[in-house]
C-alpha cells in the first residue's frame, strides 16, 4: 500500500486505524499453501482480498460510535447522568440548557474533529482502493481491491507496489525505494530467483507458471519472511531479498512479475499498524484519580445539604407552607432525598466537560510550538523538530532519567578510516600535524574526498606486499555495498551501513576498487588490473554471529573464505598459528580504543573444492528448510568459519556531533541522570563517554563491572555500592502502594539513596545480562541509581527495553529513551517519552518515537525549554481550572445554609450556563498557551529550574488540596462579603438593592487573580481577559434588558437588574473590597515565601564557570561496532545499479533565519559567581 498520500495516522489515538475485520475471522494458520494463476484453488483457502479500510467509522455508525467513545470519559458520562436526572422534575432545579448547551459544544466539537479524520481515512481508502494494476489471469487492468492471492501482476518503474509479492521475473536484480509510510530514503536491492527470472517478460510462459508456494503465514516481521518454491518437483529457497512489500515502489527496473503471496490486512505493512499503545502522563493518571475524589467531595456536599434540609423541613418547613405548598406525599425524608440529587444540578461545574477540550487544545499549541521552532531546525538535511504525539508535551518538563544510544545519537555515524594493524604493523599514525595528505593521483578511480596521512602505506601496497595485498583485497570483496558508476571513472557506492562504505572506500584508494557485480561473480580493478571473482556463498551478519563472510573463487581456481567481524568473535575462531599476531594486534586494538575508534578483525581461510561441494548441498537443504531455518544455516557458517588466518584490524572514526558535550553538561546540571545503551565493546563506549563528558576525571570513581559469570558480576556490583555508600543499609527500602483508579494498580517504589560525590558506572553485556535476571536485578537498580552516569556496553535491543522498564518499575520517575536505529525502537517503545534522531540509519526510530529531530543537542531545547514551558503551562491551567470551579460551586455550597438547604442557586441559569464556556475560558486559555516564568536564554542559564517539573511540584495531590482551600477562602469572602454589604442596604432614591446579580463579582475575581499570576503578558492576553470582562457586563445587560423581557418575558423575568444594582457606588465599593480581600493573602503569602522561602525559580543562583576539559588518553581495549543488518547476503550476488538520487526539497527556512545555519553547536554564556544576575525578563 503506498503510502504518499497520508493516511492521516495519529499516534495519540487509543484506537488504531488499522482494523483487521475478516482477518480476524479466519482461523489462525500455521502455514499459506498457493498456487500460481490458480484462483479456484487459492480461493478454497478463503485468503484476505486485497481492499484495505483504514477508516473507523461509516455514515451508519458514526453517530452512536463517535459518542460511546467520548462517553468513556468520566466528565462526559458525569454530565450524561446529569441531564438524565434533570428529566425528573421533582429533582431538577435548573433548567435542560445549563446541561445540554456545555454539553452538546464538547461533543460537537471533539465529533467535528473525529469526522474530519474519518473523511480523509475514507479518502484514502477510496484513492488506493480503486489503483490500477496489470493483472496476467485476464490480460487487463484491475483494482487494487479486486486482486486475489496467487494473480501474477506486473509492475513498472516508479510503480507502487500493490500486495505483498514473490518475485517472479524481472531483470536479475533491480532496486526499490521502500514504503513512504517508514521514511526510507535509501534504496534497497531485491532480486528474483534465478529459475523465475529465466522467464523473463514472455506472457505465454508465465501464463504456464504453476509453481506452488509454501510460506509463513501472516506476521509483522518485516526483516524475516520463510518460505519455498516448488516448480516442477524442484524446490527453492524463498527468503526476505526475493519478496516485495506493500507500499515500496520500483525504480530503475523497467519492469517486473511478481507472484501475489498476502493481500490487504494480510501484509507486512497492514500488520505492523495494529492496535498502538497510548501513552498516558503522569497528569492524566493523577486527573482520573482526582475526579474520582471530587465525585466523592461532591456526594458529601450534597448529603450534607441532603441532612440539612430534612431538619429543617421537620423543624421549619411547615411555616413556609402557605406561599411554598408541598406536593402531596413529601415528607421531610423524601425531601431530604429528592434535594440530595438536586443539588448535583448546582454543583456540576466543579467538573466540567471542557476540561478535556481545553487540555487538548493546550497540548495541540504546544506541540506547534516545538514543530515552528527554528532553533530545532537542522537546515544541513532540511529537518525540523516533529511533536509526533500531542499528549506528552507537559511529561518534557519532568524528566529524570534518559536512556541514549551512541551511535548516531550521540555521534555522527560518518565514518573515516583513519588507521589499521596488517600484519602486525599499525599504520594511520600521523608523524606530525603539518603532515601532508596521501597523494592517490596514481589511482585514476581513487575517491578524492578520501584523507588519509600515513605515506607507508601506500608505498608497502605499490611494492607488492602480499599481507598489505590481502587485507584491501578482503575489504573489496566481503561487503554488500552496491556500485554506481554514472560516468566513466566516477564511481558511487550505496552501502547498507556508514562502516561498510568507509572500509570499501579504503580498499578503492590503495588500489583495490570495488568496480562491479553479477549475480555470480564480484568484479575488482587491483592495482590497475581487473579481475573477476566468482560468487559462490555470502554467509550473512546477524547480531548473534556479528561477523559475516564470503567465499569466492579466483581466476586461478584458488577457494578463498574472506570473514570481517568483531575481533572477540574472529579471534575464537583463529588458527592457533596466530597466537604471537594476535597479541601485537590486540595491542593495536588497544591503542585505537584509546582514541575512541571502531574497529573490526579481519581474517580468511583457503578452502578445499571438495569439502566446498559437499559443504554446499547441504546449505542448499538448510536454505530451503521450513523449519529452523536460521538454525540449521548458523550451524553450517560455525562449521566452516573455523581455522582462519588473522590479517589484521581497521579502524574507523565516528565523530561526535556538534554540541553534545555542552548538551550533556546542561542536562546533568539539570539533575538529569543519563543512561549510555550501546552495542559498542565496552572500551569504545568508555571513550565515547570521556569525550562528551558524561565521565570526567574528576569523579569520584568509575567503577567497571565487567564479571564473566553472576556471581563476579553480583560482588563487583555490590562493592561499587558499599564504596559509594559505606553505611547505606544492605536492603533496599520498598514502599509498596497502589495507586490508579480505584486504587487497583499496585507499586514498588525504591527510595533514592544520596551519595558524596560523583560516581559513574560502566557495565558489560555479560554483566548486565546476570543482573537483569530477578534476584539480581534489585541489586543493579541501586547501585546504577546513585551514579551519575550509567554507560551499558554490548546489549541488545531487548536487553535496552528491560532496562528502562526496570527503572520504570521501581523509581516511578519519568523516563525518556532516545535513538537513532531501528535496534532502538523497543527502548522507545518502552520509555515514558520516545525521541527518535533522523540521521544515517533510516527513519525506523522517528515512526517509533514521539518526537524527532536532527541533532542530539536539539535535546535540550526539548526539555529545558519546551518541556518546562508546557508543564508550567498545564500545571497552570489545571489549578486555576479548579479553582475558578471550586470557588464557584463552594459559593452555592455556603448559599444552602441560607435558603432551607435547598438546591436554589447564587446565579440566574444563563450565567452558570455561560460561566465556563464563555466568561473563564479564554482568558485561561491564553494563560495555557503563552504563558513563561522566564525565556528560554533563562532556562538555559539556570538548568535548576527543571527541578520543580522532576518533583512534581506544580500539581499533585497536596497542591490540588492547597487549591481547593484557596477556593474556600474565596468562596467565603465572595458570599459573606457581598451579603453583609447588600444587607438591608437601600439606594440613594430609599429603595431596596435587588442584590441577586451582586454574587455575579466571582467571575470578576477569578479574572483578576489569573491576571495577577500571568507572568508573560502578550496582547492575545490582554484581549482575552478585558474582553471577556466586557462580554460579561454586555450579556448581563442584554439578558436583563426591557427588549429581552419583551420578547422572551419569561425566560428573562429580571428586567432592570444589571442597571438598578450597577449604577450605586456602595455596589463597586464592595466589588472594590471583596476583590481586594481575595487577592491580599495570595499577594503576603507569596512575598513571605520569597522572601523567607525561597524557591529555585525565586533565587536563580548563577551556574558553576565552565570546565576545561583536557583531552584525555587511554590505552583501553577498542570496541566493535559493525553496523550491519542482518539479510543482505544474497544482495550481493546482483546485475546493473543506478544510484538513486531523492529529489530535494527547498529548505523550511532561509539560510539566515536560523543561528543554526552554518550547523554550529548551540552555546551558552554561563554566568560566573558572584557576577550581576540577569536582568529580569
Amino acid at each position: 500500500m503506498p503510502f504518499s498520500q497520508n493516511v492521516h495516522l495519529k499516534v495519540n489515538d487509543s484506537w488504531c486505524s488499522f482494523r483487521y475485520q475478516e482477518a480476524h475471522l479466519r482461523r489462525e494458520q500455521e502455514e499459506r499453501h498457493l498456487r500460481a494463476n490458480d484462483r479456484e484453488f487459492n480461493l478454497s483457502y478463503e485468503y484476505a482480498d486485497n481492499a484495505i479500510k483504514t477508516s473507523k467509522y461509516n455514515i451508519f455508525t458514526f453517530l452512536p460510535l463517535n459518542l460511546f467513545e467520548q462517553f468513556q470519559r468520566l466528565a462526559n458520562a458525569y454530565f450524561l447522568f446529569l441531564l438524565c436526572l434533570q428529566l425528573i422534575p421533582e429533582i431538577s432545579s435548573l433548567s435542560w440548557f445549563t446541561t445540554v448547551v456545555p454539553l452538546v459544544l464538547v461533543l460537537s466539537m471533539t465529533m467535528a474533529k473525529d469526522g474530519s479524520d474519518d473523511i480523509n481515512r475514507h479518502r484514502c481508502d477510496r484513492q488506493v482502493n480503486n489503483r490500477k494494476v496489470e493483472v496476467l489471469i485476464d490480460g487487463e487492468s484491475e483494482k487494487w481491491m479486486d486482486v486475489q492471492v496467487g494473480d501474477i501482476i506486473k509492475l513498472e518503474n516508479n510503480q507502487f507496489v500493490t500486495v505483498r509479492l514473490e518475485i517472479s521475473s524481472s531483470f536479475s536484480v533491480f532496486l526499490i525505494l521502500p514504503s513512504s509510510s517508514f521514511r526510507e530514503t535509501n534504496l534497497k536491492v531485491k532480486q528474483a530467483l534465478t529459475v523465475t527470472g529465466e522467464l523473463e517478460d514472455c506472457i505465454e510462459k508465465l501464463a504456464n507458471f504453476n509453481g506452488e508456494v509454501r510460506c509463513e503465514p501472516p506476521n509483522n516481521r518485516l526483516d524475516k519472511f520463510t518460505g519455498t518454491l516448488t516448480l516442477k518437483g524442484e524446490m527453492y529457497s524463498l527468503d526476505n531479498e526475493r519478496v516485495l512489500l506493500r507500499g515500496c515502489t520500483l525504480r530503475n527496473t523497467q519492469w517486473c512479475f511478481g507472484l501475489v503471496v498476502f493481500g490487504g490486512p494480510d501484509t507486512k505493512l497492514m500488520q505492523n499498524c495494529g492496535k498502538t499503545t497510548l501513552k498516558r502522563t503522569s497528569i492524566d493518571r493523577l486527573m482520573n484519580v482526582l475526579v474520582l475524589s471530587i465525585f466523592g467531595f461532591l456526594a458529601v456536599m450534597c448529603l450534607i445539604l441532603a441532612v440539612g434540609n430534612g431538619i429543617w423541613e421537620y423543624q421549619e418547613g411547615s411555616k413556609f407552607a402557605a406561599f411554598l405548598p408541598k406536593q402531596e406525599g413529601v415528607n421531610a425524608p423524601f425531601s431530604a432525598f429528592l434535594t440530595f440529587w438536586s443539588v448535583h444540578f448546582t454543583y456540576y461545574p466543579v467538573i466540567h466537560c471542557n476540561c478535556i477540550s481545553v487540555v487538548e487544545i493546550i497540548r495541540l499549541g504546544n506541540s506547534f510550538y516545538i514543530d515552528w521552532d527554528r532553533k530545532m531546525y537542522y537546515p544541513k538535511s532540511d529537518t525540523p523538530a516533529e511533536a509526533r504525539t500531542t499528549t506528552l508535551n507537559e511529561e518534557l518538563g519532568q524528566i529524570k532519567y534518559i536512556f541514549s544510544d551512541k551511535t548516531g545519537t550521540l555521534t555522527q555515524n560518518i565514518m573515516t578510516f583513519n588507521k589499521c594493524s596488517i600484519n602486525g604493523k599499525s599504520y594511520g599514525e600521523a608523524l606530525s600535524l603539518k603532515t601532508e595528505k596521501v597523494d592517490f593521483s596514481w589511482n585514476n578511480l581513487a575517491d578524492p574526498k578520501f584523507c588519509f596521512h600515513d605515506h607507508s602505506l601506500v608505498e608497502v601496497v605499490r611494492e607488492g606486499n602480499p599481507e598489505v595485498q590481502a587485507f584491501f583485497r578482503l575489504l573489496a570483496l566481503c561487503h554488500t555495498v552496491m556500485p554506481e558508476e554514472k560516468k566513466e571513472g566516477e564511481l558511487y557506492y550505496q552501502a547498507q551501513s556508514p562502516d561498510e562504505g568507509a572500509l570499501v572506500t579504503a580498499a578503492r584508494n590503495f588500489g583495490f576498487v570495488f568496480r562491479s557485480r553479477t549475480p555470480e561473480s564480484i568484479t575488482v580493478v587491483e592495482m590497475g588490473e581487473l579481475v573477476t571473482y566468482e560468487l559462490l556463498a555470502v554467509l550473512d551478519f546477524n547480531n548473534v554471529r556479528k561477523r559475516m563472510s564470503v567465499i569466492v573463487r579466483s581466476p586461478e581456481g584458488k577457494l578463498t573464505l574472506y570473514c570481517k567481524g568483531a575481533d572477540t568473535i574472529i579471534f575464537e575462531r583463529l588458527n592457533p598459528s596466530c597466537s604471537k599476531l594476535k597479541e601485537v594486534t590486540t595491542e593495536h586494538l588497544n591503542e585505537y580504543a584509546g582514541d575512541g575508534l571502531r574497529t573490526l578483525a579481519l581474517a580468511y581461510k583457503d578452502i578445499d573444492p571438495k569439502y566446498m561441494e559437499e559443504w554446499k548441498l547441504r546449505h542448499h537443504e538448510a536454505s530451503t528448510a521450513m523449519d529452523e531455518r536460521e538454525e540449521k544455516l548458523d550451524a553450517l557458517y560455525e562449521e566452516i568459519e573455523k581455522g582462519l588466518l588473522l590479517l589484521g584490524s581497521t579502524a574507523v572514526e565516528d565523530k561526535l556531533q556538534d554540541g553534545v558535550p555542552q548538551t550533556i553538561e546542561q542536562l546533568s546540571k539539570a539533575d538529569i541522570k543519563i543512561w549510555v545503551l550501546t552495542g559498542d565493546k565496552q572500551e569504545t563506549a568508555e571513550n565515547i563517554g570521556y569525550s562528551c563528558n558524561m565521565l570526567r576525571e574528576e569523579m569520584t570513581e568509575v567503577f567497571i563491572v565487567k564479571g564473566t559469570c553472576k556471581r563476579i558480576s553480583l560482588s563487583l556490583t555490590r562493592t561499587a555500592r558499599r564504596k559509594m555508600r559505606p553505611d547505606g543499609p544492605e536492603e533496599p527500602t520498598v514502599t509498596k502502594s497502589r495507586s490508579g483508579l480505584f486504587c487497583l494498580l499496585k507499586t514498588e517504589t525504591v527510595a533514592d539513596e544520596p551519595v558524596d560525590g560523583e560516581y559513574a558506572m560502566v557495565i558489560n553485556g555479560h554483566s548486565l545480562a546476570f543482573a537483569l535476571e530477578k534476584d539480581m536485578e534489585m541489586e543493579l537498580l541501586r547501585t546504577a541509581c546513585m551514579c551519575q552516569t550509567v554507560i551499558c556496553c554490548r546489549v541488545t535491543p531487548l536487553q535496552k527495553a528491560q532496562v528502562v522498564e526496570l527503572v520504570k518499575k521501581y523509581k516511578q520517575a519519568i523516563t525518556l529513551a532516545i535513538g537513532d536505529g531501528a535496534n532502538d525502537v523497543s527502548m522507545i517503545k518502552a520509555a515514558h517519552i520516545g525521541v527518535g534522531i533522523s540521521g544515517q540509519e533510516g527513519m525506523q526510530a522517528v515512526l517509533s518515537s514521539d518526537f524527532s529531530f536532527a541533532q542530539f543537542r536539539y535535546l535540550q531545547r526539548l526539555l529545558l525549554v519546551h518541556g518546562r514551558w508546557s508543564y508550567l503551562r498545564m500545571c497552570k491551567f489545571l489549578r486555576y481550572f479548579f479553582y475558578k470551579n471550586f470557588t464557584f460551586t463552594f459559593v452555592h455550597f455556603w448559599y444552602g445554609f441560607f435558603c432551607g438547604f435547598s438546591a436554589q442557586t447564587v446565579y440566574d441559569e444563563w450565567f452558570i450556563t455561560l460561566y465556563n464556556l464563555v466568561y473563564t475560558a479564554l482568558p485561561v486559555l491564553a494563560l495555557s498557551l503563552f504563558d513563561q516564568d522566564v525565556n528560554d536564554r533563562w532556562s538555559f542559564q539556570y538548568p535548576k529550574l527543571y527541578a520543580p517539573g522532576q518533583l512534581n511540584q506544580y500539581f499533585s495531590k497536596r497542591a490540588f488540596v492547597y487549591t481547593v482551600l484557596h477556593s474556600g477562602y474565596s468562596s467565603l469572602v465572595l458570599f459573606f462579603i457581598p451579603w453583609a454589604a447588600m444587607y438591608d442596604t437601600v439606594r440613594d432614591d430609599g429603595k431596596d438593592i435587588v442584590d441577586y446579580q451582586s454574587f455575579a463579582l466571582l467571575a470578576q475575581t477569578c479574572l483578576l487573580i489569573l491576571g495577577l499570576d500571568t507572568h508573560y503578558w502578550t496582547s492575545v492576553n490582554q484581549f482575552f481577559l478585558w474582553g471577556s470582562l466586557c462580554v460579561y457586563f454586555a450579556v448581563i445587560f442584554t439578558m436583563y434588558s426591557n427588549g429581552m423581557f419583551l420578547i422572551f418575558t419569561s425566560s428573562f423575568p429580571f428586567i432592570g437588574t444589571a442597571r438598578n444594582s450597577l449604577n450605586q457606588p456602595n455596589v463597586w465599593l464592595t466589588m472594590l473590597l471583596t476583590s481586594i480581600l481575595c487577592v491580599l493573602p495570595v499577594v503576603a503569602y507569596r512575598f513571605l515565601r520569597i522572601l523567607l522561602w525561597p524557591t529555585v525559580n525565586d533565587k536563580v543562583l548563577p551556574p558553576a564557570p565552565r570546565r576545561v576539559q583536557a583531552r584525555r588518553t587511554s590505552t583501553r581495549r577498542s570496541g566493535y561496532a559493525f553496523s550491519h543488518a542482518q539479510g543482505y547476503g544474497d544482495l550481493v550476488t546482483s546485475g546493473r545499479f543506478l544510484r538513486w538520487t531523492p529529489k530535494s526539497r527547498p529548505a523550511l527556512f532561509s539560510q539566515t533565519d536560523s543561528p543554526l545555519a552554518q550547523t554550529q553547536p548551540q552555546f551558552y554564556r554561563t554566568i560566573n559567581e558572584g557576577g550581576e544576575p540577569p536582568l529580569s525578563p
